[in-house]
This record gives structure tokens, sequence and C-alpha cells, in this order.
């Protein structure tokens, strides 16, 4: 998985993501390439869709631009310059600044210099970038003792703060609502429908001398309050608006179409624009013409899971959640929000099996409630990969699919390796069993039994186990939490298979010495050598088990058993060194493994049985599955009956499968471990309290009863589970605190004891 972009964290992680039923994931990086250009601007009311040159713009607008982007980016942001003069620069830090400081250098302007003209030390305020405020401010000084506060963000929140914007050839207009809902339907919602990421910059100056219309006079010695960012970001006049365009992996839509067919809903929770997000998913395949879903954004989806108080219900989310595919300018609870509802929702028999990617900090939550939440390694902050079970090394939605085929995978080889062992197992006890009561000598004797569990266990373990996945384990459902292990068609194959090997060792135990002309190996002496008899028997039901192990690489009724046979060398390497092992214990184990050699005819009766595994098994896969009983499939339940019975205390220790505060088995011990350190110090101050009673310090304090008080609280906090124990139990015994200066005064004697 490593190899696949899957670095697993906790590994019961792979076999859950095998049985995923939706994902949940983020548009930028995963769905995209995370590669952001600037491909259109919107500067002087004039549309560009090809970044303009610098002596295009009036100067004014031009150099407030420039330095409106350089300023108000992280300074870890960066363009690295490739090797090559031809190579692509390399973004450094937020993509989305990486995208505009490029659009900087394609006016031809340098970013470096502002830089170094304006350093961070310089700044007076910066209110960064979050879910919530989703634009980033900064504040510098001017050369008049004034300020200027550059700002940037999600357009059609920018757009709501600002008053003035500069129309044709530079010159200042007021920003009136009209202008407004032109710009937005004109400008951004054409820009977003193309996928495009829009972002808006403005500013405003604060200013000592005399204002124009769109400055804040400051007296000589007024300053501006900066805690109230409502009204210092407030009143803004726009310079531009540029589209960001952030292209989708060419990998992801085949991704999402193997998703699809596997059964698994891909949603996609995105802080961006609706018709970004709709557009990004129309491409990506999430969305089709065909399909019933529904695209929310973050406020209409809170709107339509809480009541009236604000609170969400469970029967609303469970309203919306089915259809939703596009979760657009949401916030990392939101997230949280959808996660929780889909896994509480009671409305399906299954339990949907949820994954979610998250990349930072804010989305630890739902990366920690999902199933399995997938962190990335490149963009991924490390709160979010210490809250994940996977983490994306590539940061790429089709490293999900993988993850997904690996699970399945996982799941699959346990059934393989199953399937195997049980028909072994239920042909060596019956016949064991059945020899000793017929013959009074059982066919299989102990050295040989140990070899064929060896085959058994070890072996074919090795060799069903490293089965590498294929494309085929995604062209069907999840399996469910509910699905037996053992499932109709696996009992079928292991009856059907342990059937056809009992009535050939039967037919070889009680007639075999007559059609094959060989001596009978009944009633032998105490202390006599092997028989040729038994040694026949023995093979051929070892040459059964071997060509079933064959059969058993297909659990799901697949007739061709050698399909990709040779992509699994562990496999047929050791499936060679058993056949040849075999015919060594054979022909030279003699008293060793009470066998006796065999000719050429035999050997080619034992491989005949053998062989006849594989023909029945092809007849056995004709019989319908359904056909057979359903009693017949082992291991179903619903998993919460088994969690709900696992007591992780003590008799007054419940854990409570669906509460978000349960407490873990580490968390548990951990407390556990403190307690007891905690009940050891109190020990060791009830004999410090002994010690001061012998000289007369607290002679109303009774040694023995201070030890007796100690060791009924010690017994009960031992006993407790919970987490909130030691808030809840009382403290009944008021203890000093060790004084180590006054201990060590003592004599060693009486420390010691």
């Amino acid at each position: 998985m490593m190899r696949d972009n899957n670095l697993v964290r906790h590994l019961d992680a792979c076999e859950t993501m095998g049985n995923a039923t939706a994902i949940c994931s983020d548009k930028t990086g995963t769905l995209t390439t995370n590669r952001m250009t600037v491909v259109q601007s919107y500067i002087c009311e004039k549309l560009m869709k090809v970044t303009p040159k610098f002596s295009d713009l009036p100067a004014e607008v031009g150099i407030k631009i420039v330095e409106g982007i350089a300023v108000n980016s992280a300074y870890t942001s960066q363009l690295l310059s490739g090797q090559n003069p031809q190579d692509l620069a390399t973004q450094v830090g937020n993509k989305t600044e990486c995208a505009l400081l490029g659009f900087v250098e394609g006016l031809g302007r340098s970013y470096h210099k502002i830089r170094e003209r304006i350093p961070e030390k310089a700044f007076v305020r910066v209110y960064t970038f979050n879910s919530d405020r989703k634009s980033m401010s900064t504040v510098i000084n001017l050369p008049d003792r004034g300020y200027r506060l550059f700002t940037k963000g999600a357009s059609e929140i920018i757009l709501k703060k600002c008053a003035f914007i500069y129309g044709h050839e530079g010159r200042l207009e007021k920003f009136t609502r009209d202008m407004q809902e032109r710009l937005l339907h004109q400008v951004i919602e054409p820009m977003a429908c193309d996928g495009l990421r829009t972002i808006s910059i403005a500013y405003r100056d604060f200013v000592r001398g005399k204002p124009d219309i769109n400055q804040v006079h400051l007296g000589p010695n007024d300053e501006p309050n900066w805690e109230d960012e409502a009204n210092s970001v407030n009143n803004l006049t726009c310079l531009c608006v540029v589209g960001i365009e952030d292209p989708v992996r060419p990998e992801v839509p085949d991704a999402i179409k193997k998703c699809q067919k596997a059964g698994i809903t891909v949603r996609m929770v995105t802080g961006d624009n609706v018709n970004t997000a709709r557009s990004i998913a129309t491409k990506c395949g999430i969305i089709r013409p065909q399909d019933d879903f529904l695209i929310l954004e973050g406020k209409e989806f809170n709107r339509r899971i809480r009541d009236n108080n604000g609170d969400i219900q469970q029967h609303l989310l469970d309203k919306v959640w089915p259809k939703l595919r596009v979760l657009a300018r949401s916030s990392p609870t939101d997230k949280y929000n959808l996660v929780k509802g889909i896994i509480d929702s009671k409305i399906s028999d299954s339990r949907e099996v949820v994954a979610v990617t998250g990349d930072g900090t804010n989305d630890g939550p739902a990366l920690k409630k999902a199933d399995v939440g997938f962190a990335m390694g490149i963009a991924g902050t490390d709160v979010a990969k210490e809250a994940s079970d996977i983490i994306l090394t590539d940061d790429n939605f089709s490293s999900i699919v993988k993850a997904v085929m690996w699970g399945r995978n996982v799941y699959d080889s346990i059934a393989k390796f199953l399937q195997f062992q049980l028909t072994v197992n239920v042909v060596a006890v019956i016949v064991a069993f059945i020899g000793a009561c017929a013959v009074e000598d059982s066919p299989l004797k102990a050295v040989q039994m140990l070899w064929v569990n060896l085959i058994m266990d070890t072996l074919a373990s090795l060799a069903l186990a490293t089965e590498l996945p294929t494309a085929d384990l995604l062209l069907r459902k999840p399996y469910g939490r509910t699905k037996p292990l053992i499932s109709r068609t696996m009992m079928k194959n292991i009856l059907g298979q342990a059937v056809y090997q009992l009535t050939v060792i039967f037919v070889l135990l009680f007639a075999g010495h007559r059609f094959l002309d060989i001596p009978d190996g009944h009633g032998a002496q105490l202390r006599a050598g092997p028989s040729i008899h038994f040694t026949i028997i023995f093979n051929t039901f070892v040459q059964m088990t071997i060509f079933n192990e064959l059969n058993a690489r297909k659990i799901h009724g697949q007739r061709n058993i050698f399909n990709g046979i040779f992509t699994n060398p562990i496999f047929y390497s050791i499936w060679i060194i058993t056949c040849i092992s075999q015919v060594v214990i054979i022909q030279y184990g003699k008293m060793a493994f009470s066998t006796k050699a065999l000719t050429l005819e035999q050997w080619g009766w034992c491989l005949f049985f053998g062989v006849g595994t594989l023909l029945w098994g092809q007849l056995v896969t004709t019989i319908p599955t359904r056909k057979i009983p359903k009693i017949l499939s082992w291991g179903r339940g619903h998993p919460e009956e088994y969690t709900e019975a696992i007591n992780l205390g003590g008799d007054d220790s419940r854990y409570d499968p669906l509460d978000d505060k349960k407490p873990r088995a580490g968390q548990i011990l951990w407390i556990r471990g403190l307690t007891r350190l905690q009940t050891q110090i109190r020990v060791v101050n009830a004999f410090r309290q002994g010690l001061d009673a012998r000289y007369g310090e607290h002679n109303t304090t009774s040694l023995a009863e201070v030890l007796r008080k100690q060791t009924s609280l010690s017994k009960r906090l031992s006993q407790a589970s919970s987490i909130e124990y030691a808030d809840n139990i009382p403290d009944e015994l008021s203890v000093p605190q060790i004084d180590v200066e006054r201990l060590s005064s003592h004599s060693h004697t009486e420390t010691a004891v």
C-alpha cells in the first residue's frame, strides 16, 4: 500500500476501507492538481482572459494590485525558478497565493522587491485567513503616518464589503448595489461556471490629511481601532477580481467512475463557490445529468438540518444526505456534521461506512469521526495527520481507490484461506474419526497430519494471502457490516469439495486395494512397516488438497481459476515447492513419514484424483448459489451487538458505541496507570503520616486507619473504568504532600520501614 501512496497508520483501517460506502472528499489538491494559475482577470471594468501588461493598466491601480498581492500573502508563499529556464516555477506554500504571485510576475513586476521594502515586522495588523472570514487582511504604514489595509478573499464576500471600485481608465466610482449584482452575474458567475476560483482584491486607506471619498480621516492623535475588525475591514475599494484555474487531475474522473461501479457514493465538500464546485464536480463525474442529486451551500445545508432552536436533528439530516453530492462554501464544522449524520443514520438496514479526506487542523474532528480518515501527506497539517487512519502521500483521489482495492483484497484473502482451511479440516477430521472406528487404524498418521497442517496453515496462508488486488474487486458492491464471513458461495465450495474428497478417500480405503491390485492395509501388525494402501490414501488426500488450493483462489463463483495466477510469484512458487516436497516425502519418507515408494501407475491414480478436484470444482460452480439455504452462511451479525457486550473495565463500565465521548481502551489503560501512581503516592503519604505520628506531629491519626481507608479507596479506583472517575470519586482522605526533605531527615531504618 505504501507503493500505492497509502501510508497506513491504523492497520484495521485497511479492511474497513474495503467496505466503504461513502467518500467525502476535498476538492483542492485531491480532485484537482493543486497547481493554480490566474487565467482571467477583471480590472477597471475590463474582462481579460490573458494576463495583461502592466503598462496597459492605470498606473495607480496597477501599483496597488501588485503591492496588495505581494504584501497581503504569507511570506512563506513563493515561486522558485526551475533549473532550466523553460521549466515551470515551483509553487511553495499556499497554492492560491502562489497563483496570485504568478499573476504579479506575469504583469512584469517583482514581488520580492516589495517584500524587501515592506518586511513582515513592519506590519501593523494581520487578520489571517480562516474558514469563517474566508479572507485575509494586512495593515501597513503609509508615509504620512497613515495606514493602508489590503484585503483578498472570496469574491462574493469581499464585494459585499466594497463601497468603491475603479472604473474605466482608473476612475474611482461608487460601487452601488446594482453594480455589485451586475458584476456578480456577468463576471463572477461565468468564471465560477468555468470551474475557476474567484478572488477579489481590495484596499482601504486611513490618512491624516485631507481624505478622498474612499479614505478615512484620522486626527493628529487618532488611531483606528484594529480590534473592531467589522468596521476596519469595511467600505473597501475594489481593485480587481481574478479567476484562478485548478485543473482536474486527469486520472480522477476514471477513479470516481470506478468508485460508483463499486457501490461507493462520492461527495465533494469544498469551501469554493457553489458554481465553481458544480463545474468541478461535473468534470470529475461526481454529478451526472441523469442522476437525482443535491448541491448545497453551507448556509442552506445548516438551515435544512437544524430545527427552530438551532439544534441539528437526525431526521432532518436523513432528508438531505442521501441525495447530497456537493457541499460548497462549507466549513470544517459542516463537514463534521455531514459525516456524523451519515454514520448515525438509521434509514438503511446496514450502517454507512464513511471515509473522509482532510488537510487542515479544523478537519481533525471529521477525520476522527469517520470510519476511515485520509489526511493529505503534502498539504496536510500535523494535526490532520495525527487524526487520520491513512495518509495519502501524493494527495491524490485515485490513491483512495487503491486503498479500497487493498481493503477488499484483505477481506477476500481471509475468505480464501478460510475456504481452503475449512475444507481440509472437515475432510481430515472425518477421515481420522471414521477410519479409527471402521478399521481401528487412522489412514492418516500423526506425522502425515503434521505435514497436511503445514500445507494448510503456513504455506497456504502465505500463498492465498499474498494475492495482489485486481480491478475486478471494484466490480461488486461493498459487503456491508452484517455480511457473514463465510458466504453461501464459500459454503457451497467447502461442502462440495469435502463431499468429493471424502468419497474418493473412503472408496480408496474400503475398495482401493481391489481395483488397484495392492495389498490390503487393514489390520496391519502394531510394528508393521508402511503400507502402499495407506500411502496412496495419504498421497491422494494431499494431491486433492494441493489442487483444491487453486480452486480456493476464487470465492465469488468465477470459473477461470487460473486467471492472474502468474501475477503472484509467491503463490506458484509455494505450490511448486509443495508438490516437490510431496514427491520427496512419498518416495523417500519411509518410516519417518510412514510412506512407501509408489510406482508411476500409482502416482498416475493419485494425480488423477487430484486433478479431478478442479473438474469437480467447475461442477460445483454450476449449482446456483441462491438455492443454498441462508442458514449455511456463518458469521452473520450486527457489529454493535458485539461491541456493546465488550466490558472494557468492569461490571459498572458500559460502552455506548454511538456515544461521541466513548473512551478508548488505550485511554482507559493510561488512566488506570495514572490512578495506580496516585494510589502509590497516597500510600507513601500514609506511611509518612504514620512516621510523623511517631514524632508527635499527627498523634490523632492512626496509621492503621489511614491504610484501611487507603486500601478501600484503591480497590474502588482499580475497578473504575470511566474516564471521569478521577473527578467523580470523593477524596475521603485528605493527604498532605510528600515532603522529601523531611523524609530524608529520618534515619535510614525508619525510611526503609
